[in-house]
């Protein structure tokens, strides 16, 4: 492995790892977690590693997201939380399905749009890719994770079932499935970072830049 690499590896395993942690925390009434905030920083390494590296330092640093990903998971599969009167994972199996299976789809996605507008004026890659792979993350992983269309098993499908309950869509529209407006409310997150994202993406592309020959 190119050992220019490994920061990127390194900032996307930590981005991933604190995502994980800070979605067990609640706020705006449970509208969103902290974590929806740190975890669309990933779009912003992935860029980046694709602008300075190319395609190929992109999907490495995806991979090392994923398998990390993938090993909160099964941590969190282990560790049992009580609320309730009741006793479960701290990720379901439908969580951590829909999580891996979005981050991995949405990620490549941003890689293969990136390159496709690349040429392009410098915001325009990394602007299209991460809305575009924000959007495709957002839809995945809450269709996945909280959709009655889907069944993973009595069992599987119980542990969210609480995201089912009819809610005012965004605490104050008509009523929806709660999971709807988690879902909406982590797009326009998303969709907020990806424009903030775009000083930070120059600034550290320019910082990059001059130091790959």
């Amino acid at each position: 492995m190119n050992r220019t690499y490994i920061p990127g590896i390194l900032a996307m395993a930590a981005i991933v790892v604190a995502s994980n942690i800070l979605v067990q925390f609640l706020i705006l009434d449970g509208l969103l977690t902290w974590g929806a905030f740190t975890y669309p920083l990933a779009f912003l390494i992935t860029d980046v590693m694709n602008r300075v590296y190319g395609v190929a330092a992109a999907r490495r640093v995806v991979v090392a997201g994923f398998v990390t990903g993938v090993i909160c998971s099964l941590i969190g599969s282990q560790i049992m939380l009580e609320g309730d009167g009741f006793t479960y994972a701290a990720v379901p199996l439908r969580i951590a399905v829909a999580s891996g299976v979005g981050f991995l789809v949405a990620q490549l996605t941003d890689v293969a749009v990136f390159n496709r507008f690349r040429q392009g004026r410098w915001w325009r890659a990394p602007l299209v890719s991460t809305l575009i792979g924000s959007a495709l993350d957002t839809a995945i992983f809450f269709t996945l994770g909280f959709s009655a269309l889907l069944s993973f098993g009595a069992d599987a499908d119980a542990a969210i079932s609480w995201a089912w309950a009819p809610a005012p869509f965004m605490l104050a529209g008509p009523e929806a499935p709660l999971w709807v407006s988690l879902a909406f409310a982590d797009w326009l997150v998303k969709l907020s970072l990806a424009l903030i994202a775009l000083a930070p993406f120059r600034i550290i592309v320019g910082f990059l830049s001059p130091r790959t020959t």
